[in-house]
């Protein structure tokens, strides 16, 4: 049989479950799933094999109002990813139906995707009754042309065969695009970031979490095949410093010993984690700070 191999554009509102989705086609944590909005920064592409396709799904950040640079160059990164894409697929919550927010994107989809397919998931079927159900699919299909519509629970995986399916029918023939084994494209050093930024984001409440970064900034292949990672927390103020940090070190300590536990459990071998918090006032608007997090500085202006 003849391969094929695509791009996929997952788009929705923050916390519509796209990260969850991503990881649930991979089958492996490749995308921060919190419980806070607008946790995913970069675009991150998580590659699934289905038959003779390879899916490369590319995770973008949720669509929503933008307030600041950060907020600008994160939609213009989610509208790019669905540019790029060969297949789109908008993931809806179908308790919330069709919000304001879904509105904005409806209206922007048909420019965007430019007559390339766009498939409609709604996502945590289990929350609702199929009479209100039905009702959003016909209200959302009333209001744009989706190739296909799918029911789906990405957090329990139903309905996700079946979207995995047909989008492994929709990619174009041609050789694959990255190896058979390779799951991201993001650098390990990346994705190690993102698992620190994810524990201190479930740790830390209130705006703190938007206003910090993680960087892996050394990572040391040790003889005895375990890894040293070294990472800088960048905070905005001398405040921040201290909610990192917690009573006695205790936050920074919970939030090392998660992310060392399952950055261990990503890589199957022993992890040396040191963590360490810089104040830099300015982060948000230094650009190597964007391009560490796959963003275009140029879009948030």
């Amino acid at each position: 049989m003849s391969k094929r191999a695509g791009f996929i554009a997952l788009i929705g509102e923050p916390n519509a479950g796209k990260s969850t989705l991503l990881n649930r086609m991979v089958g492996a944590k490749v995308s921060i799933v919190t419980h806070k909005v607008q946790t995913t920064r970069a675009r991150i592409r998580g590659v699934a094999i289905e038959g003779d396709a390879q899916l490369v799904f590319v995770d973008t950040p949720g669509l929503f109002k933008p307030r600041r640079r950060l907020d600008r160059a994160m939609v213009a990164a989610a509208w790019g990813g669905a540019a790029d894409a060969d297949v789109v697929v908008l993931l809806i919550e179908a308790h919330r139906g069709v919000t304001e927010g879904v509105k904005r994107i409806l209206e922007n989809l048909a420019e965007v995707t430019k007559g390339r397919k766009v498939a409609l998931a709604i996502n945590k079927i289990d929350r609702v009754q199929s009479p209100a159900l039905l009702a959003l699919t016909k209200e959302m299909n009333d209001r744009f042309a989706f190739a296909e519509t799918f029911m789906i629970s990405a957090e329990k995986g139903h309905g996700v065969d079946a979207l995995r399916e047909w989008l492994a029918g929709q990619m174009p023939e041609g050789p694959w695009l990255y190896p058979e084994d390779q799951i991201a494209d993001l650098p390990m050093r990346n994705i190690a970031a993102e698992i620190t930024r994810e524990k201190l984001t479930l740790r830390l409440h209130q705006e703190l979490p938007y206003q910090l970064t993680v960087e892996t900034e050394n990572w040391e292949e040790r003889d005895d095949g375990s890894a040293r990672i070294d990472q800088l927390i960048y905070v905005m103020r001398d405040g921040h410093k201290g909610i990192v940090l917690g009573r006695k070190g205790e936050t920074i300590k919970q939030v090392g010993a998660a992310a060392r536990a399952e950055l261990e459990e990503f890589l199957g071998r022993r992890v040396h984690l040191f963590l360490q918090i810089k104040v830099r006032p300015n982060w948000l608007d230094d650009a190597e700070r964007y391009s560490e997090m796959g963003l275009d500085f140029k879009d948030g202006n």
